[in-house]
C-alpha cells in the first residue's frame, strides 16, 4: 500500500523516468517495467498509480507541456517590446532542460506516436497552436497579421527542424547556435516590413492560452 502523501512524489518521479528511458532508448517501446526500475518504484506501484503504460506516457507529454508553459508565461511577463517576446519565445524553445539530447529524442518518439495515437497528435497540436500564438503576439504588431502568420510559421518550422537535426547526434548545434540562426531568420524577414504604430501596445496571448 502506498504511503500516504508520496503519490505527488512517486508520479513525478515515474514522469522523470519515463522520459529519461524514452529518451536514451528512442522510442516508445520500453516497457513499464524498464521506468519503474528506473524511479526506483515496483512495477505494480506504477500500475497502481497510471493504470497503464498509455497512460504514463500521456501524462510525461502534458508534463513537458505545463513546463514550457510556465516558462513561457514568466519569460513573456519579462519582455517590455514585441521584439523581446519574440525572443524569449524563441530562447524558452532551446532551453537546456528542453534540447537535452534526450529529451529531444523522446519528443521525436512522441511525434512519431501521433500518427497512431489521437490523444498524442492532439496534445503535440496544442503545442504547434501554444507556438504559433506567441510567436503572433510579438510579430503582429511589427508587421501585421498575414505576414506575422507566416513568419511565424517559418520559424516554428525552424524550431522544428532544429529538434531533428540536434537528434542526429553526430551533428548538433548548440542552444546558442540555435536561437542565433532562428533570430536570423526572424530579423531578416521583419527587416522588410515596417514597423507598425502603437509597437508597445500589444502583448497578445501567453503560451497556456491555445
Amino acid at each position: 500500500m502506498p504511503k500516504v502523501g508520496m503519490e505527488p512524489v512517486r508520479r513525478k518521479a515515474l514522469v522523470d523516468a519515463a522520459l529519461k528511458t524514452i529518451g536514451h532508448h528512442g522510442s516508445l517501446t520500453v516497457t513499464m517495467s524498464e521506468i519503474a526500475r528506473e524511479a526506483g518504484v515496483s512495477a505494480a506501484l506504477a500500475h497502481h498509480y497510471f493504470g497503464s503504460k498509455d497512460r504514463l506516457l500521456i501524462e510525461t507529454i502534458r508534463s513537458l507541456l505545463r513546463q514550457l508553459r510556465a516558462d513561457a508565461g514568466a519569460a513573456l511577463s519579462a519582455a517590455a517590446t514585441p521584439r523581446e517576446r519574440i525572443s524569449a519565445v524563441i530562447r524558452i524553445s532551446f532551453q537546456a532542460d528542453q534540447f537535452d539530447s534526450q529529451v529531444v529524442a523522446a519528443w521525436l518518439a512522441f511525434y512519431s506516436e501521433a500518427q497512431r495515437s489521437e490523444e498524442v497528435r492532439r496534445l503535440l497540436a496544442l503545442y504547434a497552436r501554444r507556438l504559433h500564438s506567441n510567436l503572433m503576439s510579438g510579430l503582429r504588431p511589427l508587421c501585421g497579421p498575414a505576414e506575422a502568420s507566416r513568419i511565424a510559421d517559418g520559424a516554428a518550422a525552424m524550431i522544428d527542424g532544429l529538434y531533428i537535426r540536434q537528434s542526429l547526434k553526430a551533428a548538433p548545434l548548440s542552444i546558442d547556435a540555435s536561437v542565433a540562426l532562428v533570430e536570423d531568420y526572424v530579423t531578416g524577414q521583419l527587416a522588410s516590413h515596417p514597423t507598425l504604430e502603437g509597437e508597445g501596445r500589444t502583448k497578445g496571448p501567453g503560451w497556456g492560452e491555445a
